[in-house]
């Protein structure tokens, strides 16, 4: 058995929030594609460009399409399939590109996501250099993608979640858990090992602990892992199941509960709108395939997608146009724009919207952990909140220059903007409620929230002492500058 009895974290007053820049792992990357025939080739990419101002004639909603075709030279029968006889929206795409039962990237590499044979002892490590050279030589070993920060600070990073909970849950109810994509099973045993060591025997022993895991072969992974515990299995069950499915949670859960959603967010499918200038409204980017041909254009269409629409207003990308803004400075941004046109892009996060209308719908009284990457440095695909696209083979990880290169191979994965998920969050959470009776002068807040850097969350809840090297480096508060914690809990108010 690998857990540790954890010691009493201290409270901490104040906490030091900061922003920064690392990325998931180190990545080596010279963006240019390899082709079956061991040429090299760049992605290329040819458009027509549509301008559209006030004297512009559309003919009919459906009529306003543009076009932009993607030279995609494929290297599996996959990657093209995705996309059929009918046009398929960017989140369709992605979501195949992820989690087709096959030949998407979490089912069929279930070696994706890294599992540690033992915890790393920090004290046991010199400084930096001694961590980053155990750390390359794990990856060489294992020859997986990446470590999440739950497997490499195991059980520490998992015990500090367990905390929060423990310092806010209602104990005299039975604790419910729900993980959103629990992985290798990692984080669901060290939350269940520290409750077991330190939670009032109540609590351990009336406590439930549910993954909700969309991949067969990760939830089998994670039916091994928390078996290694056998006092575990009774409390711990897996639904092999997509938590966006409303239908898969039934009747839902009207009681407290938590949930737990550790580098989830990134992986969701998200939307792309198009502008070809800075003043033109925003559409949605659809994907078709040109008949006996692997090309795949990119299709702009005016707004329809209800989704889509409802994630506009949300961020408030609407409001320019909506607000009527003077007459002048409207004209001198169209005279602008004519002269120095500047295509913009917007990923929207689609997915996540879904995710959260249903959690609230099935659990109306969760509390939410989420925790995930708030900064993705060096991307190099175009527009708002653009996504990595990135494999790892042999050790060896490359960068995409398109979104389109995920040919079940490759991770997709966004930077989360948690002032956005905030929004998302509470927007969500009244709109799924029965009782809407928010206006403009007492709108209805149903949740308290709070985002904190990983250093500040582990501060106040867990141990870092037990991350520390020698020289006092610390990786998990030192190296994951670029990560936060958002804390989601709801309020008195609920009906």
């Amino acid at each position: 058995m690998d857990f540790e009895k954890p010691e009493k974290p201290s409270s901490k007053p104040s906490l030091d929030l900061r922003r920064g820049h690392l990325r998931r792992s180190a990545r080596s990357a010279d963006g240019i594609l390899q082709a079956t025939s061991g040429r090299k080739y760049r992605l290329c990419i040819s458009s027509s460009h549509l301008f559209l101002d006030s004297n512009t004639t559309t003919p009919s909603l459906l009529a306003v399409v543009v076009k932009r075709q993607l030279l995609w030279r494929s290297e599996s029968f996959f990657s093209t399939s995705i996309v059929g006889d009918k046009p398929i929206l960017v989140r369709d795409f992605i979501r195949s590109a992820l989690y087709d039962p096959k030949y998407g990237y979490f089912s069929k590499l279930s070696g994706s996501v890294g599992q540690l044979d033992k915890s790393i002892r920090f004290n046991q490590l010199e400084g930096r250099v001694a961590y980053l050279k155990h750390l390359s030589r794990l990856y060489k070993e294992h020859d997986i993608s990446w470590f999440t920060p739950v497997e490499l600070f195991r059980p520490w990073y998992a015990y500090g979640i367990a905390g929060a909970i423990m310092r806010t849950a209602d104990l005299s109810i039975p604790l419910k858990i729900y993980e959103i994509g629990g992985g290798s099973g990692t984080c669901a045993k060290c939350i269940l090992d520290y409750m077991m060591l330190n939670a009032p025997k109540k609590v351990y022993d009336n406590m439930t602990y549910v993954s909700v895991e969309i991949s067969q072969s990760l939830a089998e992974k994670q039916m091994q892992m928390v078996g290694e515990v056998r006092s575990h299995l009774s409390k711990f069950r897996v639904e092999q199941r997509d938590a966006t499915d409303r239908i898969g949670w039934g009747d839902g859960f009207p009681e407290p509960c938590w949930v737990i959603m550790l580098e989830v967010l990134d992986n969701l499918p998200h939307d792309l709108l198009y502008s070809p200038n800075q003043v033109s409204p925003w559409m949605e980017v659809w994907l078709e395939k040109a008949k006996e041909s692997l090309q795949i254009s990119e299709v702009y269409k005016p707004i329809q997608d209800l989704l889509i629409a409802k994630c506009i207003k949300i961020i408030g990308l609407d409001e320019d146009h909506a607000s009527g803004t003077n007459r002048l400075v409207s004209a001198s941004r169209r005279i602008w724009s004519k002269a120095f046109p500047r295509p913009r892009r917007s990923w929207m996060p689609t997915g996540c919207l879904k995710l959260m209308e249903v959690l609230h719908s099935a659990l109306p009284k969760m509390s939410l952990i989420a925790s995930d990457f708030s900064y993705l440095p060096e991307v190099r695909i175009p527009g708002d909140r653009a996504p990595l696209v990135s494999s790892m083979k042999g050790g060896r990880t490359t960068d995409y220059d398109s979104y389109l290169d995920a040919k079940g191979n490759a991770d997709i994965f966004f930077p989360t903007d948690f002032w956005l998920l905030e929004r998302i969050d509470h927007y969500t959470s009244v709109w799924s409620s029965e009782q809407k009776v928010s206006t403009p002068q007492k709108p209805l807040k149903k949740r308290r929230t709070i985002i904190l850097d990983t250093s500040a969350f582990m501060d106040e809840f867990g141990l870092p002492s037990k991350t520390k090297t020698k020289d006092g480096y610390n990786p998990l508060l030192d190296d994951f500058k670029n990560t936060k914690f958002y804390i989601s809990v709801p309020t008195h108010n609920i009906a």
